[in-house]
């Protein structure tokens, strides 16, 4: 038996989903910036501590999807919007942290200036607050599951678990291949810089998320 015939979906639909999932994975976002301000301010541990709350993000999108919460959400404007502000707000704050004082970004050798259980709840929050998120989960993931069967929920189940995996050998090498780059750290000066550009990044997804999603 081939082993695309015992798939939960159909092969064509998957094929289509795995080269769709890639493009948007490796596209760059706040969960990205994220792990690579961790992962370079205090090591691939905490590194991928943030990678494992982005996941545990995408866990809680999967239920909502699930339980039809997500379609909810989506379906009423002020839900949405509220989400939207929320996700932009907590952006910004962490933004904020890579602008004010001498940056977010410390690298010390005795001791980590982000804690592993930060790093998952930042990343968790930074995941979950994303209507962008939302927005691949009602609008990604019906593309590619067969309507004409009774399983859909064990489709989106799947799609979500494929898509998990995916995230994972994305952003895990990521946040090993940052570590390396600690060393680059100890001069101050590209201390303050990165910890800047993280910063300025990060609040302009929280700009362009309320211009997206809020003001139009």
């Amino acid at each position: 038996m081939s082993i695309l015939a015992t798939l939960p979906i159909d092969p064509v639909l998957f094929g289509g989903f795995l080269l769709t999932a890639v493009a948007v994975i490796v596209s760059p976002g706040p969960d990205t910036v994220l792990i690579l301000r961790y992962s370079l301010s205090s090591g691939h541990r905490v590194g991928l501590a943030t990678v494992l709350g982005v996941q545990l993000g995408l866990v809680v999108h999967t239920t909502l999807a699930v339980a039809g919460i997500s379609l909810l959400i989506a379906s009423s404007p002020l839900l949405f919007k509220s989400v939207a502000v929320l996700g932009a707000a907590y952006l910004f704050w962490l933004g904020l942290q890579g602008m004010v004082g001498d940056g977010v970004i410390s690298v010390d050798n005795e001791q980590t200036s982000i804690s592993e259980g930060r790093a998952i709840r930042d990343a968790i929050l930074c995941n979950i607050l994303n209507p962008k998120v939302i927005i691949l989960f009602l609008a990604l993931f019906p593309n590619f599951i067969d309507t004409s069967r009774d399983d859909a929920s064990m489709q989106l189940l799947f799609l979500a678990v494929v898509l998990i995996i995916i995230n994972v050998l994305w952003q895990a090498p990521m946040a090993w291949a940052a570590q390396a780059a600690r060393r680059l750290l100890t001069t101050p000066s590209v201390n303050r810089a990165v910890s800047r550009a993280s910063g300025i990044i990060l609040i302009g997804f929280a700009v362009l998320m309320i211009y997206e999603h809020v003001m139009t």
